[in-house]
Parts: structure tokens; C-alpha cells; sequence
């Protein structure tokens, strides 16, 4: 536990007292007790930690004009551009896709299951986009959102809708949705009269870009993988 950075080896031995700590679901509280990380789960207030050191996490800020590829043979700027500077030869992945256009938060991993559960509905893992259009807005835009657009594949709804910033002329929306179809946020605005002049998603999940600068790669903090974790059940 000390490795993996959760504390200092005396608050974990703390923590185990406590019977904070659980190993394959079942509380322990026995000092000195080996285990075999890569063989069970060990969970701490109910989190897991990811102690295989094999497997990575970052988060992409995609910019604008980058294809969400790790090669692209027409030869246009691609995640795997941005990786090529990176020590080792992992393969990495990118989690879901943003189109050309549209920039911000991009998750990359070797962990095939999370990747899977990431993406698949079951798991409905919503997504923040910030969406800028031209204002003003008319009222009822947001309540439409959220009841539920007929687009060309079917119905589309958002979770949450709130309008954060105003300028002359635009408008900045917030938008949550859980939805993973192609353009989803870019053909709800559509559909409602308000075509997308810039999109940036900003939070996958648990996970929040912040103030990460547009380009760059980081590699996700334990605590930070934990809670991804959690969010899909693993």
C-alpha cells in the first residue's frame, strides 16, 4: 500500500487497524499479511488500487485539427504524434473519439478491460463538453435538450444542461450526456438551431482535464485511476 502511494507505511498499517482495507472483498486487519497484488484486489475505503505496473493511464488534451488515430495514413497530426517522444514501447490506446474538430480530454490506456467497459452502455459513463454557439439563446433550449431530440439514429437526450458564460453574440453551454454515439453533442445543437462553433470535452467520468494545457500528455495519478475504476465497477 505504501508503494502504491495511498500513505506512509505507519498511516497504512493505521488504516489496516482500522479495517479500512479489504483483500478480494473481505476486510482485513492483520499486520504483515502477503498477498500476491497481481493474484487478488486490494480495495482501500472501498477503492481499488491498480498495482499492476505494466498497465498505464494518461489524459490527451487533443487540440483542434488532430485525428483521434494513433497513425494516420493521409499523413494529417494524430494522438500517436504526440506520443512519439515518450519513453518505452507500450501500446496505447486511445478510450473513445473526439472528432477532427473538436478538442479536449482524451483517455489513453493498455488496459484493454477498462477501455471496454469505458465504452460499452452498460456502464454509462457520462462525459462534460463545454459548447460554444451563437447567442442569444431562446428559453426551453436546455429543457428540450434534456427531454429528448429525435435525431437521424434514434433519440438523443443530455443529462444536464446549464448555460456558464455570455458574450456579445455567444453563448457558452455546459453539457452532460452519457451517450457515446458519432457527434452526438455537435447534432443535438444542430437539431435545435444552434450549430457548434467550438467543443471541448473537459471531464470522461471521474476524471477532470483542468487547467492541463492544450497538447500534452499526463499520466493519471493512483487516486485518479482508482476512482476511474470504480466508476465502471472494476
Amino acid at each position: 500500500m505504501a508503494s502504491a502511494g495511498v500513505a506512509s507505511r505507519r498511516v497504512c498499517e493505521d488504516m489496516i487497524a482500522e479495517g479500512r482495507v479489504e483483500v478480494d472483498g473481505h476486510v482485513v486487519q492483520e499486520l504483515g499479511l502477503r498477498v500476491d497484488p497481481k493474484q487478488v484486489t486490494i480495495s482501500v475505503d472501498g477503492m481499488r488500487l491498480q498495482l499492476d505496473e505494466s498497465l498505464l493511464y494518461m489524459v490527451f488534451n487533443k487540440p483542434k485539427g488532430v485525428v483521434s488515430t494513433m497513425d494516420d495514413p493521409e499523413g494529417r497530426r494524430c494522438v500517436g504524434d504526440y506520443l512519439k517522444n515518450r519513453q518505452g514501447n507500450e501500446r496505447l490506446f486511445h478510450v473513445g473519439r473526439l472528432d477532427t474538430a473538436t478538442e479536449g480530454l482524451l483517455l489513453l490506456t493498455n488496459d484493454g478491460e477498462l477501455a471496454n467497459r469505458l465504452t460499452h452502455p452498460k456502464y454509462e459513463v457520462p462525459k462534460t463538453y463545454l459548447a460554444q454557439v451563437r447567442g442569444p439563446m431562446a428559453a426551453g433550449v436546455g429543457a428540450q435538450m434534456r427531454e429528448g431530440i429525435e435525431l437521424e439514429d434514434g433519440m438523443a437526450r443530455v443529462d444536464s444542461f446549464k448555460l456558464v458564460d455570455s458574450t456579445p453574440g455567444h453563448i457558452l453551454a455546459e453539457v452532460v450526456l452519457h451517450s457515446g454515439k458519432n457527434r452526438i453533442v455537435r447534432r443535438m445543437f444542430e437539431a435545435v438551431g444552434y450549430p457548434v462553433e467550438r467543443l471541448v470535452r473537459t471531464q470522461i467520468g471521474p476524471i477532470r482535464m483542468n487547467d492541463q494545457r492544450q497538447g500534452s500528455i499526463r499520466v493519471l495519478g493512483r487516486q485518479e485511476v482508482g476512482h476511474l475504476l470504480a466508476s465502471v465497477g472494476m
